[in-house]
């Protein structure tokens, strides 16, 4: 049996299923880093297999660059309102709008392949796939508009 201490700090960690910590504290034998490995495979898997699912709710996140030269709007949808309301989903709203802030890209394509500015060793997509994996709907970033003054 798993420490359950071992399993809040992973539960705290990665936002995954207890039952999916198990199993990958289980897969791992008891090697926390091993288990947040599997845990983030485990989600990509489950993201694919939302992706083509029908994403007719969401929000749209307003993000003000703080020298007040640079302003972003970015349309980010998921499943329901439910998920929508969540603080994992507007956080990744957030996160995607910083993006766009900093790193200009030209399209949902070109942001999608862009490294996260916050941890580069991931992208945009799989930062997305990641909060699919935690949230189990399909999320997509489904439109931004950047303004700046130049």
């Amino acid at each position: 049996m798993a420490d359950i201490k071992l399993i809040k700090q992973l539960r705290e960690e990665t936002q995954a299923s207890i039952s999916d910590i198990k199993m990958a504290l289980e897969e791992s034998k008891g090697d926390s880093k091993n288990a947040i490995e599997w845990l983030k495979k485990r989600g990509l898997e489950k993201a694919e297999k939302k992706t083509g699912r029908e994403t007719g709710e969401g929000l749209v996140e307003a993000y003000i660059h703080q020298n007040g030269k640079v302003g972003v709007l970015v349309e980010l949808l998921c499943e329901t309102d439910f998920v929508a309301r969540t603080e994992e989903f507007k956080k990744l709203a957030h996160e995607v709008a910083m993006q766009v802030a900093a790193m200009d890209p030209k399209n949902v394509d070109a942001l999608l392949k862009q490294e996260y500015i916050r941890d580069n060793s991931q992208t945009i997509e799989q930062l997305v796939k990641g909060v699919i994996g935690k949230l189990g709907e399909n999320i997509k970033i489904n439109s931004f508009s950047r303004i700046e003054i130049k």
